[in-house]
């Protein structure tokens, strides 16, 4: 992955201490589904359709179809380059991303913890689950996020 940054970014990655790029290899290996060629803004558009679909059986009494969007939500696609491209220059670094992993567990640990719940038939408990992944989604987009699309930290693909 570090290959496809651009030596900026290479150079930055690589000053992460070596636990913070184990955790990060951690959260990117928990997910099954890897694009080539999405950005991180498909991907989140993805998410919020997941998340959509929460909210739709939550409201509904829709056990499965909660459950089922919530574990999607929780194995979202990792954008082309992972996530480290899309976060600005100034975030790469042990202090800032030391946040991602307790929102990580916001997000994809409340989606999967709502799933549970669904599960059980629990839909009080999904729903106060919906809005700790609301929650997360916020916070990180408020620590993180710049101006949303493609990154220019990334050398172009080539088309393949």
């Amino acid at each position: 992955m570090v290959e496809q940054f651009t030596p900026e970014l290479q150079q930055k990655f690589l000053a992460l201490s070596p636990g913070l790029r184990e955790t990060l290899k951690k959260v990117h290996g928990s997910h099954t589904r890897h694009s080539k060629e999405l950005t991180l803004r498909q991907v989140m558009q993805e998410i919020l359709s997941e998340y959509q679909g929460i909210a739709a059986g939550v409201a509904t009494d829709n056990a499965e179809q909660a459950a089922d969007s919530a574990r999607r939500l929780a194995d979202h696609r990792i954008p082309f380059g992972g996530l480290i491209p899309y976060f600005p220059l100034d975030k790469i670094n042990d202090q800032s991303l030391s946040v991602l992993p307790a929102m990580n567990d916001a997000v994809e640990g409340a989606a999967l913890r709502l799933a549970e719940a669904a599960d059980q038939g629990n839909m009080a408990e999904a729903a106060t689950r919906l809005g700790e992944i609301a929650s997360g989604c916020v916070a990180c987009h408020q620590f993180f996020r710049g101006r949303p699309g493609a990154s220019p930290l990334l050398v172009p693909s080539g088309g393949e």
